[in-house]
């Protein structure tokens, strides 16, 4: 089914939304909450969470890309119950690892000020990504959009670890001076 028809059935408030919305993207909020929680029980509670989530959201707000609309609802969903679970084994430690990584490079807004140019900065970012090489690119975004593990992308992307590694930190690097020259760093 079309991603405008899915949406029109939320409007319409009719449930078939929901298992429209499993059907057509249900492994895909699977596989974004499994990166980030490591536990398929957690996971499946943050899609569950994730329909509800857009069934509440939907409307007022009309996606125009529901995969990104959703797939934005799972992470913060699954990011929020990680939190929550904080044990030091859940997560296989990628979560923090990852956030530990982007945090040198970009900080999080403490101010209602800075909140406000999260947007700009997300624009730049964008820029900055649509910029890159689609390979570069496509690692950079699973790593810490998608929060997996660098050893399951040495293996996705062929590339060996330590290449896997130094691709990601170069890339960590060409965005602080992309960002610094935007005037955010």
């Amino acid at each position: 089914m079309e991603d405008s028809r899915i949406v029109e059935l939320y409007w319409d408030r009719s449930e078939r939304a929901i298992s429209e919305t499993s059907n057509k993207y249900g492994k895909y909020c699977y596989a974004i909450a499994y990166h980030i929680l490591a536990d398929a029980e957690d996971a499946d509670e943050s899609v569950n969470d994730t329909y509800l989530g857009a069934w509440n959201a939907i409307p007022p707000h009309r996606p125009s890309v529901l995969s990104t609309f959703l797939g934005k609802i799972t992470r913060r969903i699954s990011i929020n119950r990680w939190n929550e679970n904080r044990a030091k084994k859940r997560g296989r430690g990628e979560v923090p690892q990852a956030l530990d990584e982007l945090s040198q490079v970009i900080a999080s807004p403490d101010t209602p000020e800075q909140a406000l140019d999260a947007r700009e900065l997300a624009a730049a970012v964008n820029r900055f990504l649509g910029a890159l090489p689609e390979p570069e690119r496509d690692l950079f975004v699973c790593r810490y959009w998608f929060l997996a593990p660098v050893a399951e992308l040495s293996g996705r992307f062929g590339f060996s670890l330590s290449k896997t590694k130094s691709m990601l930190f170069r890339t960590r690097q060409k965005l602080k001076a992309h960002l610094e020259k935007e005037g955010f760093v």
